[in-house]
């Protein structure tokens, strides 16, 4: 029998006067993985989340957290989810590491908050007032009361917002292994290489609805109904005749010179496509200069389904 998904919204509305936010939105979660709810500002994501978290009551539609309503069972459920706010939740003049040595306490079982503090480098500013945290600090704190009571289910938004690039490398670090611990982690971000690193499973969200959800590789793959864009790059000598190398390549792939010394061979690429475009290279006595491979990314995709234009 197939395991209940950590969370399952179906048909999910919510409303803020004559706004509606969300507007029927089917949502699944799997147990132990990481899913990147993707969205434009004003997309509904944030109030789905927050439903889900059991902040805002649906206006129709289910949402089950781990089995349970997240607001009739909300007693049930918090020592089970963590949640990571981007801002707030925390007492301005209270120090970081006491507050967080206080949030493990209200769990049975915590990490070790010292260890978390290592590893989240949050021991220079333990004794330092919330309020005279850095952003990058109060954001690596935020995650660090998320995850201290060792949930089953985690919330995370934006949670490298901020950060430098060491404190990001650590966190994506702590998702992994919370992912490796069997913890279900559902993260919002607008960092597409974010998404595309962590996530097994990426939900693009905008207009209220979900239009779009599979793995990073599979919506790059998909997109907007249109096969995936590969190319090879490389840089040589201008001119070089594309003859031979246009007999020897598979049907369905195109080379040319884009530029004096700049070439392209566009179609799907595989090891044997890239032997022969080497093999052709040896031929002409050409050493191929910033040989790269070029696919479709995530935020390529997401583009094409939600549009280029700002939203206001």
């Amino acid at each position: 029998m197939e395991a209940e998904p950590a969370v399952r919204v179906s048909g999910l509305v919510k409303r803020y006067g004559s706004k509606t936010a969300v507007d029927g939105l089917d949502l699944s979660v799997g147990r132990n993985t990481v899913t990147a709810v993707l969205g434009p500002n004003g997309a509904g994501k944030t109030t789905t989340v927050e439903t889900c978290e059991g902040y805002r009551r649906p206006d129709a539609g289910t949402v089950r957290v781990l089995g349970m309503d997240p607001v009739a069972d909300a007693a049930r459920l918090r020592p089970r989810v963590g949640v990571m706010l981007q801002s707030g939740g925390v007492y301005p003049g209270a120090r970081a590491v006491e507050m967080l040595r206080h949030t493990a306490r209200l769990h049975a079982h915590p990490l070790d908050v010292d260890a978390l503090v290592e590893r989240l480098g949050l021991g220079s500013c333990g004794r330092t007032a919330y309020r005279r945290l850095s952003g990058g600090q109060q954001q690596r704190l935020a995650l660090a009361m998320a995850v201290v009571g060792r949930p089953e289910l985690v919330f995370l938004d934006e949670p490298t917002a901020g950060l430098d690039p060491q404190a990001r490398h650590a966190t994506w670090d702590l998702v992994r292994d919370l992912r490796s611990d069997g913890v279900t982690v559902v993260l919002t971000t607008h960092a597409m290489d974010e998404a595309e690193e962590l996530a097994d499973d990426v939900a693009i969200v905008d207009r209220g609805k979900v239009i779009a959800q599979g793995s990073p590789e599979e919506l790059r793959r998909a997109g907007d109904g249109r096969p995936e864009q590969e190319a090879l790059r490389f840089r040589g000598r201008a001119g070089l005749d594309l003859g031979a190398l246009l007999k020897a390549l598979p049907d369905g792939t195109a080379a040319a010179e884009l530029t004096p010394g700049s070439y392209r061979v566009q179609g799907p690429l595989d090891p044997q496509l890239l032997a022969t475009v080497a093999a052709w290279c040896a031929q002409v006595g050409v050493m191929p200069d910033r040989l790269t491979v070029e696919r479709r990314t995530l935020e390529d995709v997401f583009l094409d389904l939600t549009g280029r234009d700002l939203r206001s």
